[in-house]
């Protein structure tokens, strides 16, 4: 079980949240849930889930904050849950990054293959064993660490994550 990914689910409708824990987990996935934005931050921190699920609207921090925040940190795919199903809401949730977004209610099935497709797209951008060098230059992007000729390089979040992508796909 401890290969199995680790989904970490953020919404702050216990039912949705139990609902979504409990199908997954029948699945096959590791569930680790939470009431709000600032706890999401805080788990994900702590247990670093392979694939976030996130309710946008959330009273403490909404669930596009916390997908920005989570992306400085290191590029975790998301998924955003909303009862918010237009097509404009679709688009505008996956312009501002989110891996894919389901609309509130749901059907289980749909969920838990949601989940796998984005794990298996990017399980497809993983660099193996996570470390990339070229040169002088080295790129550990599970640890989202750099160096630059034995120097440690902090790059910003926007950069980090440019650089993570084309690191991936070289």
């Amino acid at each position: 079980m401890k290969n199995q990914p680790l989904v970490l689910v953020a919404d702050d409708e216990p039912r949705i949240t139990k609902l979504v824990a409990m199908t997954l987990s029948d699945e096959g996935f590791r569930v680790v849930t939470a009431g709000g934005g600032q706890e999401a931050l805080k788990k994900a921190e702590e247990m670093r889930p392979d694939i976030v699920l996130l309710d946008v609207v959330m009273p403490d921090l909404d669930g596009i904050e916390v997908m920005r925040q989570l992306r400085e940190w290191r590029p975790v795919p998301v998924i955003l849950l909303t009862a918010k199903g237009s097509t404009a809401d679709k688009a505008k949730g996956l312009d501002l990054g989110a891996d894919d977004y389901i609309a509130k209610p749901f059907h289980p099935d749909e969920l838990a293959a949601r989940v796998r497709a984005v794990l298996r797209r990017a399980a497809g951008l993983a660099h193996p064993g996570g470390i990339l060098r070229i040169g002088g230059v080295e790129i550990d992007l599970e640890r989202r660490m750099m160096t630059c000729d034995g120097q440690l390089v902090q790059p910003s979040g926007t950069a980090w994550r440019l650089l993570h992508h084309l690191a991936a796909t070289a």
